[in-house]
């Protein structure tokens, strides 16, 4: 039997292509313009053509694809209501307690209000953060649609839907704009404000019966008196501010609380309406001890208001001293 003949490797030298000996900056200068193909960075006009009308097409359906979802997901939004609610939100139910002034931002995680009582470039940096603060609540028209919708408010003329209730801040005694919230005189004031959640209903204590026991006994006979002088303004979540230990109670001295010793129930629910503005109340300490720290504690009362001085629940803490 004949044996084959083996073909000789020759003849697949057809697929294999000689090495080009170009030097790198050669190969580089026919990366950039082939003269003999037409091609401009390795492909011909016509292929970049096809390839731009490729990817134009494949972004612009990528984009409409993007659109529509997008258009589909902001049809169950409402501009104004938010879609996860009390329970169901990261915020919760229970609303924290904040303060004003605030330290500068260049220490932001600090509490400490610490200023020279008779120096006023040494104040001046608190007054100016209230009144930065209370801008707003001073000038209606800075915030949208205030000033057409508010409505004078009172514990039996609560306010009509669509409306918000006012802000008098005219109401808070020594503690003006025009009295240097009364800084120049050791005396200071500080504003207390809860943070809004959308449909939050406080439940008031507004029976001195079932007050709870760890409620300061100054706030307890502040409430019964009010009780039996004004029982329609019973619906208020309560305020009181104290030292936070026996040291701290002793230094504090007097407090007062201005325009009233706590938020108004007319102001409840926050549903987000045009030209809300959260209550205040102005903590007037009116004669702290100098030259020492003074730890203080503020919290707000109501039965479905729990206090977690670590999850800032329900109480603030800051820390006074006045040199």
């Amino acid at each position: 039997m004949p044996k084959p003949v083996e073909e000789p490797f020759d003849q697949f030298q057809q697929y294999y292509r000689t090495p080009n000996n170009r030097s790198t900056a050669q190969s580089f200068q026919l990366f950039l313009w082939n003269s003999e193909e037409g091609a401009i960075f390795g492909r011909t006009p016509s292929s970049w053509s096809k390839i731009g009308i490729f990817y134009i097409v494949f972004y612009s359906v990528l984009a409409a694809l993007v659109a529509v979802c997008m258009w589909v997901f902001f049809q169950t939004l409402d501009p104004r209501i938010p879609k996860w609610q009390m329970d169901q939100s990261l915020i919760g139910t229970n609303p924290g307690l904040g303060f004003r002034p605030l330290p500068s931002e260049d220490n932001v995680e600090s509490t400490l209000i610490w200023y020279k009582g008779t120096d006023e470039k040494n104040y001046k940096m608190w007054t100016d953060a209230l009144d930065d603060f209370l801008q707003d609540y001073r000038t209606p028209g800075q915030v949208s649609g205030r000033g057409q919708n508010i409505y004078n408010c009172d514990y039996n003329q609560p306010p009509p839907k669509g409306m918000v209730c006012d802000v008098d801040i005219k109401q808070y005694g020594p503690c003006t704009l025009e009295n240097h919230y009364n800084y120049h005189k050791s005396a200071p004031c500080i504003f207390l404000k809860l943070n809004k959640i959308y449909g939050w209903v406080p439940e008031f204590y507004n029976e001195s019966s079932s007050l709870p026991s760890n409620m300061p006994t100054d706030l307890k006979d502040y409430i019964k008196e009010k009780e039996q002088k004004e029982l329609h303004t019973m619906n208020t979540v309560w305020v009181s501010c104290e030292g936070e230990n026996a040291a701290d109670i002793e230094n504090v001295g007097q407090i007062q609380y201005y325009p009233r010793r706590g938020f108004p129930g007319y102001y409840y629910p926050y549903e987000n309406s045009e030209g809300y503005l959260s209550p205040l109340v102005a903590v007037h300490f009116e004669r702290p001890v100098r030259g020492i720290i003074i730890n203080i504690e503020c919290k707000a009362w109501a039965h479905n208001i729990k206090h977690d001085r670590h999850e800032r629940m329900g109480t603030v803490h800051f820390e006074l001293m006045i040199d």
